[in-house]
């Protein structure tokens, strides 16, 4: 796949605080990228950035094989961005709105009402068209920001954080029309602190911490990296368990829970039960729980 952002060496710094501090990322055509990473991480600095709003000290930001500071002006019609905060005209309308976006972009205006009605119909708002903005509700402000960031059809889409505080109507709204614009070809950027919704957009990873790039790849790839657990219950309170010498396992009791963590915990078990015979006796169930990816960000941030 063609590389539709690549962004490499990225340093920002705001007075003392170092936002970005070389930031590498590159997104292919027709690829979700997760990015996650604790507040501070980098990630709307990058955004900006990379929408050309902010101007690193160093790196460079290539979309489309551009040079967002070489080469702006041609830059910026690839480019879909909804930021974290809203940005919209309170007291226009939805559609009103909608339409300010396609012309800054060169959208004839038959074919701006013809793409605002098709993602009304994708989000959940041709119902409110012509309601002011500012008489929206917290959801639909979010699902028009996004429609304004994807009406002119992006090579690139930003994200940043499009469902904070969403109701399940608008999340399940906009993850359907990011998947549909991915699918068409769009490289999207999806900043999010909610990790299930990557599962929902078969969304490769690429984790920040402080201001750069930590881990990036494909989840089963990355998850593979990560422990996983077997919870054990037993009947009675736990005598003293312990793994195996040389085992890689880590137990954890807890009343009458056993929690073993371990990289492969269901082989890592049957020894530590094998050496215990008399507690297998009074064992009620076993759950073995394959890290997810919440694991994974916590793993690579507290290492």
């Amino acid at each position: 796949m063609t590389a539709a952002l690549e962004a490499a060496g990225l340093v920002k710094r705001f007075g003392a605080t170092v936002a970005l501090d070389g930031f590498d990322l590159s997104v292919s055509a027709g690829e979700i990228a997760g990015l996650v990473g604790h507040n501070g991480a980098g990630k709307t600095t990058f955004a900006r950035v990379t929408a050309g709003l902010v101007r690193p000290e160093s790196g460079t930001v290539r979309v489309a094989g551009m040079d967002v500071a070489r080469s702006a002006a041609r830059v910026r019609p690839l480019l879909g961005l909804a930021p974290q905060e809203l940005a919209l005209y309170p007291t226009a309308t939805a559609r009103e709105n909608l339409a300010v976006f396609a012309g800054l972009y060169g959208i004839g205006r038959r074919e701006a009402r013809r793409r605002i009605m098709q993602l009304a119909g994708s989000l959940v708002l041709a119902d409110v068209l012509d309601r002011r903005v500012r008489d929206l509700s917290g959801g639909q402000q979010r699902r028009l920001q996004a429609a304004t960031a994807m009406v002119h059809r992006p090579r690139l889409l930003l994200l940043d954080e499009p469902t904070v505080g969403a109701d399940p109507v608008t999340r399940d709204a906009l993850l359907g029309v990011v998947r549909a614009a991915a699918a068409d070809g769009a490289a999207v950027v999806y900043t999010t602190h909610y990790l299930p919704e990557l599962d929902t957009l078969d969304a490769t990873l690429a984790v920040a911490g402080h201001g750069r790039i930590i881990a990036r790849g494909d989840r089963a790839g990355l998850l593979a990296t990560v422990p996983g657990h077997a919870v054990v219950d037993f009947d009675r309170p736990l005598p003293a368990l312990a793994a195996p010498a040389g085992s890689l396992a880590e137990v954890c009791r807890d009343g009458r829970r056993l929690i073993l963590t371990a990289p492969d915990p269901a082989s890592a078990l049957a020894p530590l039960l094998a050496a215990h015979l008399d507690a297998v006796a009074h064992l009620r169930s076993i759950e073995l729980r394959p890290p997810t990816l919440d694991d994974l960000y916590r793993h690579l941030v507290n290492s």
